[in-house]
């Protein structure tokens, strides 16, 4: 993990109050898919976790909510601005050389790119299932399906795909079981860690120092063992963790 100032390529919206940065550095070289980078925020003093979408030529991409104040400046920078990363951290999802189910909410859904990417390239089917609110708010649907992935779309309001949630959509296709990586909001990880045994979850928390010193971002094993965010993960096998 290293300090680097990367330069904004891009910073645009691509769904309400969701925007995607692309920035030129050579970290990407580094960063294993399911990992993230702290974003320093001009005048912020905590630096902003946001996970990898993806990395390509020399250039890293993250796509983001802005949901509050740092997040909202953060989607104010502009093409040319210099941003400080510090990166790569945590654990990120494993690679095995079997056909996956990727299972993504909401912001959970980017750091499944840079992962769909490398079952791809081991030549392994893919099958891509994401979950948002509604039409609207479908984010990376064309990218997955680039590169060749089976997608699978579930809106809670119907109004693309299948209504419902994630596990509506799989059962509709007749996907009851199968090598599981998830990420995206609490309840939709606890669904999947009830359904699937086989496969890792992504979990989401604030954080503070992103390294595991502050143990800010601290949960529970089945044992009641801290586990860091963080550090330990953000990666964890299914039924490691107490959610």
């Amino acid at each position: 993990m290293r300090d680097e100032t990367a330069v904004i390529l891009e910073n645009t919206a691509i769904a309400p109050d969701i925007f995607r940065m692309v920035l030129r550095c050579t970290m990407e070289e580094e960063v294993h898919c399911g990992q993230f980078v702290q974003v320093q925020v001009p005048g912020y003093f905590l630096r902003r976790p946001i996970s990898v979408c993806e990395c390509i030529d020399g250039t890293m991409t993250l796509v983001y909510r802005a949901a509050g104040d740092g997040t909202r400046e953060m989607s104010r920078m502009k093409e040319g601005d210099e941003v400080q990363i510090f990166g790569p951290l945590g654990n990120g999802f494993p690679l095995e050389k079997k056909d996956v189910i990727l299972i993504g909410g909401g912001v959970g859904v980017p750091p499944l790119v840079e992962t769909a990417k490398a079952y791809r390239s081991f030549g392994r089917n893919v099958t891509v299932c994401l979950g948002f609110a509604s039409k609207e708010a479908v984010i990376l649907q064309e990218r997955f399906e680039q590169l060749g992935c089976n997608v699978l779309i579930a809106t809670m309001d119907g109004s693309a795909g299948t209504k419902g949630t994630v596990i509506d959509a799989l059962r509709e296709e007749g996907i009851e079981e199968g090598f599981v990586l998830a990420c995206g909001p609490l309840p939709m990880l606890k669904a999947v860690s009830e359904k699937y045994h086989d496969g890792y979850i992504s979990l989401e928390e604030r954080m503070a120092c992103g390294m595991g010193a502050c143990m800010g971002c601290v949960i529970p094993d089945q044992e009641g063992n801290a586990m860091r965010i963080c550090k330990d993960g953000p990666v964890f096998a299914i039924g490691k963790a107490v959610l």
